[in-house]
């Protein structure tokens, strides 16, 4: 059964604020929903199942196919609020992209029924909806035509959508010479811009600068207290965290959790996520393992290790000679809880690094440092043993070395590096670099800018003199 319907005429918007009709009380509602794609093998194949089934029934016979299907979605039912923030989260091919293009409209399902109540607004992929030979401001009359807006409408809008925008003269030409971050401002300004009832955003909007993206989130913001339903998908937890009333997790297009408990389902991805990680790794855990019984090695033993082992997870990126590398580095909290079991972490909360260092010879005036930076790059934070006036000498085999900090760090992900060298006079010799060897995730429920988490308290002397 295949049925998407939008329905506008039980409802109204009043002043900006969603008036219930008399059968309100969700704005969307999906009935198990199975989406599944045909993959051919061979182009003759698809060719194969064009003709040969009707051929095959007009001669009496049985027809076959001569494709496999690939199920993105299997029996996905959930019902939306007027006015939820809903955040749906899950690993890359789980289904969400094919999940809020269902609901959008733009993707019939293979089964299943999916009701929308309202103007949906949609922010589904980059550009989408855009002619590259239009200008910008032909695309977005054309948007606010397909949006179910009048040409005066649109107008009345415009100068508030070129404002949000922010592209400048660009507006004026073919959207074909946009860059990724103009094509995104200007296709989140027409969504957010034209009153939606409900507005679904997916990962389009990581590609736009830090600024744009909050001010993309303050707009979100707003539309929220309007009584605008809001269905978004990102792989930024710390985002869901901040803005979801609830949480969707999903996985081999099935629902694994659905709870206004956010913070528990964003600890159950994340819990998820590591054991895929770890389970993509076996090589490099084995040969942790091994060398816990061998752990004196050869200078060539520790080459091969840094060639050969890196998370692959982060697209690690590891060199130096090798005569001494980090094995590993175990991220715990102050009371020993690892991490990898709790991913999420509060400003100002301890953190222990734990490195474990293999050494083919005995290694004077080691330099021993630890960073973290942004997903994007750029280091926020970074010390080193040598900067806290702590000497380190290794020895054959291994050594074991922990760090402990505080860091006052606003919410977000970030990426964990570090570097082993060692110096003879004024020469340097990177020993093992590795970046990045692993992530950090913090978050508060204190709403901040920037990556310093830094609280102000506030005072009014004026008032106690009253």
């Amino acid at each position: 059964m295949r049925e998407v319907s939008h329905s506008t005429q039980a409802d109204s918007t009043v002043n900006g604020e969603i008036q219930a009709g008399p059968d309100a009380g969700y704005a969307i509602r999906v009935a198990g929903v199975s989406k599944y794609f045909p993959i051919y093998d061979t182009p003759r194949d698809r060719l194969k199942q064009m003709v040969m089934p009707r051929l095959l029934r007009l001669l009496g016979r049985a027809p076959r196919r001569y494709h496999r299907e690939f199920h993105a979605l299997s029996e996905v039912s959930f019902d939306i609020r007027r006015g939820e923030t809903v955040g749906i989260i899950g690993r890359n091919g789980a289904g969400k992209s094919t999940l809020l293009q269902i609901i959008g409209g733009t993707l019939s399902p293979s089964a299943g029924t999916v009701e929308t109540r309202g103007r949906i607004a949609a922010l589904l992929e980059l550009g989408a909806g855009f002619n590259p030979e239009f200008t910008g401001r032909e695309n977005v009359f054309m948007n606010g035509a397909i949006l179910g807006l009048s040409r005066e409408e649109v107008a009345r809008r415009f100068d508030e959508i070129a404002a949000f925008a922010d592209i400048g003269a660009f507006i004026e030409q073919p959207v074909k010479s946009y860059s990724s971050g103009m094509y995104v401002r200007l296709a989140f300004a027409v969504q957010a811009c034209v009153d939606p009832d409900i507005l679904i955003v997916d990962e389009a909007l990581s590609v736009g600068d830090i600024g744009f993206q909050y001010k993309c989130f303050q707009r979100m913001e707003a539309l929220k207290k309007q009584g605008v339903t809001i269905l978004m998908v990102t792989h930024s937890t710390g985002s869901i965290l901040e803005y979801a009333d609830r949480c969707i997790v999903l996985d081999a297009g099935r629902i694994l959790h659905d709870t206004p408990d956010v913070l528990a389902a964003v600890l159950a991805y994340e819990k998820g996520m590591l054991n895929q990680a770890q389970a993509q790794a076996p090589r490099l855990e084995a040969a942790s393992a091994a060398s816990a019984d061998a752990c004196l090695m050869t200078a060539s033993e520790l080459k091969t290790i840094q060639e050969t082992e890196s998370n692959r997870a982060l697209g690690e990126k590891r060199f130096g000679t090798a005569r001494a590398i980090v094995e590993r580095v175990e991220l715990f909290k102050a009371d020993g809880a690892s991490i990898e079991d709790n991913p999420l972490l509060k400003p100002n909360e301890e953190i222990v690094f734990r490195f474990s260092l293999l050494a083919a010879e005995a290694i004077g005036n080691v330099a021993l440092g630890v960073s973290i930076s942004g997903v994007r790059g750029g280091d926020i934070w970074g010390d080193n043993n040598l900067n806290a006036n702590q000497p380190l000498n290794l020895e054959p085999g291994r050594n074991l070395v922990e760090y402990r900090v505080r860091l006052p760090i606003s919410s977000g992900e970030y990426l964990v590096h570090c570097g082993l060298a060692c110096f003879a006079g004024d020469t340097r010799e990177e020993l093992d670099q590795r970046r990045p060897v692993s992530h950090l995730r913090f978050w508060s429920t204190r709403d901040q800018v920037g990556v310093v988490h830094a609280p102000i308290r506030i005072s009014l002397p004026g008032a106690s003199e009253q």
